[in-house]
């Protein structure tokens, strides 16, 4: 099976990236779909692998999804008939525990493996538990199979504040909350604009929900209709990793197709790091004029700086003048390309921050016993050379990329199957740019 990637590096890329449709809301859509009881239409679905691995898996359970054309897929639900997801399927996709929704709504009962993805931190799992037995439903955990089961006897009720925000979260009990039978309110929720594209599917089909900042209200319904083939938002993670790419090898970009204030943080940061920018509606354009400085980020949920940006952001400010901090406060292992950049020549360290109340401030579930690495120092302007790479996560595999076609000679990349699990022709679009970088 090919899973590396040989990239010839040190050349300025310049040219234009479409942007394809969003991985983190096409997912949650794919099984939001399996509430209805008819055909379902989804537009600008982009052609990943986790993609793929969803529509397996959702035809594992005995209902039928498929692409119908490039970028436009087809569910139909009618047919599910099993309410256990399968743990091969399941390991491969982090996104699958929200299949609890549609199978209790169908069954009652489920049963729901420990879920997969990216290994970036401990998951705020706990949370969502929480909150599903609070809106009355039983859930028990086997730790021998990794099962969760979960009981529905009766429509969902109550309301649920999350101790800290949780993206997936949110999601799964605004699909849960759909059927109550009576307003449900979900406090301190996920602001990101992915969960914003769900609700305007769900209420574009007769759902009644309603958002107000980090508050959100659910008015149960008898039954979502199908009106309309529905159009997925564009990935703003594949703009930010697009325009860090073309900037880090000094060249320049125009981002096409993309709502410019979905990234404001991250351009933003681009202006305060001395970028040549031009932001329109749609999209924008930027140049490395040569005069770069290093820029201080700390992440945080939506409306922040997102933790997926920041690993590109890592390669860009090894080519920004100065000496720039990055902190990280969503994931409690999100460094995993900081060895890998090393080998390419990059100055990186660990550095401790001044934390007055770690417990409020980090996002993720923290451990006052645990040692934590939740900062690094990035020293530039630096010249990178080639090496050889292995990829842990979906981020930190296209930051490795984008520092093999900023340095110097040849790298090889391995691993790259996971990268490909939310980039949609990853490499074609390189190509695109000028970039020298083969499959292999």
């Amino acid at each position: 099976m090919e899973d590396s990637y040989i990239i010839n590096g040190g050349k300025k890329l310049t040219g234009t990236v479409e942007i394809s449709g969003a991985k983190n809301a096409a997912l949650k859509m794919l099984i939001a779909s399996l509430l209805f009881n008819e055909k379902i239409t989804l537009h600008n679905v982009p052609r990943i692998a986790d993609v793929q691995e969803l529509i397996n898996l959702i035809n594992s359970l005995g209902a039928d999804a498929r692409f119908i054309a490039k970028n436009t897929v087809e569910i139909d639900p009618r047919e599910l008939a099993i309410n256990r997801v399968d743990l091969l399927y399941a390991a491969k996709i982090r996104v699958s525990f929200m299949l609890f929704a549609p199978l209790l709504k169908k069954f009652g009962h489920c049963f729901v493996p420990n879920p997969g993805g990216c290994r970036i931190g401990a998951r705020p799992i706990d949370r969502i538990i929480f909150g599903m037995k609070t809106l009355g439903i039983e859930v028990n955990y086997d730790s021998e199979t990794g099962y969760y089961e979960a009981q529905m006897d009766q429509p969902v009720k109550g309301s649920y504040k999350f101790d800290k925000p949780t993206h997936t979260g949110t999601e799964l009990l605004i699909l849960l909350a759909l059927h109550g039978k009576e307003t449900i309110h979900i406090d301190n929720a996920a602001q990101e604009p992915e969960i914003d594209n769900l609700i305007e599917f769900l209420n574009e089909s007769g759902a009644k929900i309603k958002k107000t900042g980090t508050k959100i209200s659910i008015e149960g319904v008898k039954e979502l209709k199908f009106k309309k083939p529905f159009y997925i938002m564009q990935d703003r993670n594949e703009a930010v990793t697009f325009s860090s790419l073309v900037l880090s090898t000094g060249g320049q970009v125009e981002i096409k197709n993309i709502a410019t204030y979905l990234i404001e943080p991250y351009l933003k940061k681009l202006k305060a790091a001395g970028v040549l920018l031009n932001i329109y509606k749609n999209g924008f354009s930027c140049a490395n004029n040569g005069l770069m400085h290093a820029t201080n980020i700390e992440t945080s949920p939506h409306p922040g700086f997102m933790t997926d940006w920041q690993p590109s952001w890592a390669v860009l400010m090894t080519q920004a003048e100065g000496t720039s901090i990055i902190h990280e406060r969503v994931f409690e292992n999100r460094f995993s390309y900081v060895e890998e950049l090393r080998k390419l020549g990059a100055q990186i360290e660990y550095v401790k921050l001044p934390v007055k109340n770690p417990a409020e401030y980090f996002f993720f579930n923290f451990d006052p016993n645990k040692i934590y690495n939740q900062a690094i120092k990035i020293r530039g302007v630096q010249k990178l050379h080639g090496g050889a790479l292995n990829v842990a996560d979906l981020r930190a595999g296209a930051t490795l990329a984008i520092a093999a076609l900023t340095a110097e000679g040849e790298s090889i990349i391995n691993g790259v199957s996971i990268l490909e699990r939310g980039y949609e022709n990853f490499v074609e679009k390189i190509k695109n740019l000028g970039g020298g970088i083969e499959k292999i």
